[in-house]
């Protein structure tokens, strides 16, 4: 135990651990929008990581923390890997090769609502000399064609799936199932099937994944749900309404700067900057006669009044910053930076 848990534990910031307690880092990989947000919000049981139907939408490594009697586990939700087109996507994508190297365990997420292609193949390829413990995870089960509306999750114990580390679901195999099998028969991974959206089969997913953890301490006070900043939360709130809803060009080329934020006995303010590249990118966000942003604020809004459970007053404003994806400089004031 570091010098700094020492002292937060003294303080009884951070309780000793019970004998056999576990506790670990898991990181949360695959392709864009396979629902590993979803996922690691279903796990801690409260929303921290937005979420959308566009691909890239998860840009920072999130850490979401869940506490057990037993265990404490801290999820690293991580970009989808893709193949870069400017200079944030390589930041994007070299963040979650390295998130692979810096945990005490993997759960590969796959898109179980259609079959094995390319791009899980080129993540798998880069797990194979991996030599930490690594879990296969068929997501969106319950939207894999002719399984709609039909409960489904678990892990399969060794022996049960031939050819596989394991795995983790009682249930009828689908033929898309069989493509995931072929790619961790090679590796002699387990294989999980699950809905985040439901939670169906997270259970046995969550037992099997602090198995592999090994014996330490509490990393964080046991009420954290995540070690983000609330203003770097009500950011991506912001961000997740205009995902939600603009599209075009749009989604990608937004940032949000939470300038300030005032807390009041009876309400929050919170004033806030959305960056575009291009003028026409602004005229969508705002709309016609100030629609289109109203809209956004009045949802990212009650968003928001979840998170400080309280009143918000949200004020936003739209800014034009050409090119600021392709700025190092630009990506790295706002938070964007190859991490360690």
């Amino acid at each position: 135990m570091s010098d700094i848990e020492d002292h937060l534990t003294d303080w009884g910031i951070i309780p000793n651990p019970p004998e056999g307690f576990r506790s670990g880092f898991v990181g949360i990989i695959g392709r864009p929008n396979v629902g590993k947000s979803t996922l690691m919000n279903q796990l801690v049981g409260q929303k921290i990581a937005i979420t959308s139907p566009v691909a890239q939408t998860t840009r920072n490594r999130l850490r979401g923390i869940l506490t057990t009697p037993t265990a404490q586990l801290i999820f690293v939700d991580t970009p989808g890997i893709h193949k870069p087109h400017h200079q944030l996507g390589e930041v994007l994508v070299k963040n979650a090769q390295i998130a692979i190297r810096s945990v005490d365990v993997l759960l590969f997420v796959a898109d179980g609502s259609v079959e094995a292609g390319g791009g899980d193949r080129f993540i798998a390829d880069l797990l194979k000399d991996i030599e930490i413990p690594v879990i296969l995870g068929i997501n969106k089960a319950d939207q894999q064609p002719g399984c709609e509306g039909q409960k489904s999750g678990g892990i399969k114990e060794e022996g049960e799936v031939e050819g596989t580390g394991g795995s983790l679901f009682p249930f009828p195999l689908h033929p898309f199932d069989q493509t995931y099998q072929a790619l961790a028969q090679e590796q002699g991974w387990a294989i999980a099937k699950f809905s985040a959206i439901t939670g169906d089969g997270l259970d046995p997913l969550l037992e099997h994944l602090i198995q592999n953890l090994e014996p330490g301490p509490y990393y964080y006070p046991p009420d954290l749900v995540t070690d983000q900043p609330e203003r770097f939360i009500m950011g991506e709130l912001i961000r997740e309404q205009i995902l939600l809803h603009t599209r075009e060009e749009v989604p990608h080329s937004v940032a949000i700067i939470v300038d300030r934020v005032e807390e009041a006995p009876t309400i929050t303010h919170v004033w806030a900057t959305i960056l575009v590249e291009r003028d026409s990118q602004k005229g969508i966000v705002i709309g016609k006669k100030g629609a289109m942003l109203k809209e956004i604020g009045s949802a990212a809004r009650q968003q928001i009044q979840k998170l400080v459970m309280g009143n918000v007053y949200l004020e936003l404003f739209v800014k034009v910053q050409p090119r600021w994806r392709q700025s190092r400089t630009r990506l790295a004031d706002l938070g964007y930076r190859v991490e360690e």
